[in-house]
């Protein structure tokens, strides 16, 4: 409730299908309720937090299912983490931890031992702390990436699959063609503006032009606007935030090459919420912009569409809507043997945002070399470093567990103001 209470009232029954979402199993829940993670880190004291590594520029809600590829501004298509909506500046532990955590959840579910589970988040910390100490003997971490040339497995199973995808089968899924003009299907997703509200999104599309940087081998785009609708249905972790779809000419004349941008309203960033610097506050002009610089801040090689710009006052993150965005799915990734080597490059993953995000990307938040940071506070202390990270895994899953029960039982009894179903009885409490 403190967290969410105005997107709540403002979208009701996204929070309800969210919560609905989240009531599924504690991984789900998991996923939906980074604010609270974050509130427990409020009162965790972090041995590997000193004023250099409780100061670098995190992904925020890093959990096992925010990886995918995606095609950078060079035209690779790489492995990377996919997800910033909760990116801030924080202790490096924080996206550690949560994503330990989300991984010994997520392996509970498939049966896994706890002594399994522990193993395999060794193969992920031993893979980000030796990726981490080989940037220290590099000059050029920010050229780094997970490609078909130095991945195996499943991860690079999807990248090969994402280079037979192609804008054309994304524009056949979204639009329709009639008399030789594209726009945008009529379905349930989709709202039709006004004029009034369309002149909005059209001017803040003018101002979101301004955000950009040219891109460095990809020709332009026109900005010639084709169709605007209005639209949500989001993830988990974005219930309720009102968003856009514009398409645009592409390229050139060609109907397959037009381009499809999402506008998304920016949230309040989960670790935001425990760091007290008011620096950090002040330096982002809203949560749109913040969404923005820190994905080019933790991807190094962002599309470029990526931007921000206003409505009625409110920041909001705009990007392309890509076909080369694919996620990892864990599904078919059920033994031990299949999900290591997909640790060790989810590991290798982890080091690059967090190395590239510092003194050489374009900000100043994080004014020294991650790196050199994490290697000299670690510097003797690796297993205790494994250890500490392994058991808080186990502990905190098992936290989770409860508080997924304790959400189901207050939601089931109505007694989420707002938001429980209207039959029930609020103040009874479910039977069980």
């Amino acid at each position: 409730m403190e967290a969410f209470s105005d997107l709540m009232t403002a979208d009701a029954d996204a929070f309800r299908t969210k919560f609905r979402k989240m009531a599924a199993d504690p991984f789900a829940f998991y996923r939906g309720s980074a604010c609270l993670f974050y509130a427990d880190m409020a009162q965790l004291d972090d041995p590997w937090g000193d004023e250099r590594t409780s100061r670098v520029w995190i992904q925020g809600d890093l959990h096992a299912e925010n990886f995918g590829t995606y095609m950078d501004a060079q035209g690779r298509i790489v492995f990377d983490v996919n997800d910033f909506d909760e990116a801030y500046v924080g202790h490096v532990s924080w996206d550690l931890r949560r994503f330990a955590a989300s991984f010994a959840l997520l392996s509970w579910s498939k049966a896994l031992g706890d002594d399994v589970i522990g193993d395999l988040l060794r193969t992920y910390l031993n893979a980000y702390l030796d990726q981490v100490e080989a940037f220290t003997r590099s000059d050029d971490d920010r050229s780094f990436a997970l490609t078909r040339d130095n991945t195996e497995g499943a991860v690079r199973d999807i990248i090969l699959a994402t280079t037979a995808r192609s804008r054309l089968g994304l524009l056949d899924r979204m639009t329709v063609v009639e008399g030789f003009e594209r726009r945008f299907a009529d379905n349930g997703r989709n709202r039709r503006l006004d004029d009034d509200e369309r002149g909005r999104v059209l001017e803040a599309l003018e101002r979101y032009r301004q955000t950009l940087t040219p891109p460095p081998r990809r020709r332009d785009v026109t900005f010639d606007v084709k169709d605007v609708v209005g639209t949500g249905g989001f993830g988990i972790g974005s219930a309720g935030l009102p968003a856009y779809n514009v398409l645009l000419e592409g390229y050139d004349q060609a109907l397959e090459n037009d381009v499809v941008l999402s506008l998304k309203q920016g949230n309040v960033a989960a670790p935001s919420r425990i760091v007290r610097d008011p620096a950090l506050h002040d330096a982002f002009e809203h949560e749109g912009h913040r969404t923005a610089v820190s994905r080019r801040a933790l991807q190094a090689n962002a599309s470029q569409f990526l931007g921000w710009t206003e409505i009625d006052g409110v920041g909001f993150v705009v990007a392309e809507l890509s076909p080369y965005e694919v996620d990892l799915e864990w599904d078919d990734l059920t033994e031990p043997e299949e999900m290591a080597p997909v640790l060790v490059q989810l590991g290798r993953a982890t080091a690059k945002m967090h190395c590239v995000g510092d003194a050489d990307s374009d900000h100043a938040l994080v004014p020294f070399q991650t790196e050199e940071a994490l290697t000299a506070l670690l510097r003797g202390r690796r297993e205790e470093f494994l250890a500490d990270l392994v058991d808080f895994a186990h502990g905190y899953a098992r936290q989770t567990q409860s508080d997924h029960r304790l959400f189901v039982d207050a939601f089931r009894a109505g007694e989420i103001p707002g938001i429980s179903s209207s039959g029930a009885h609020p103040g009874r409490t479910s039977q069980a």
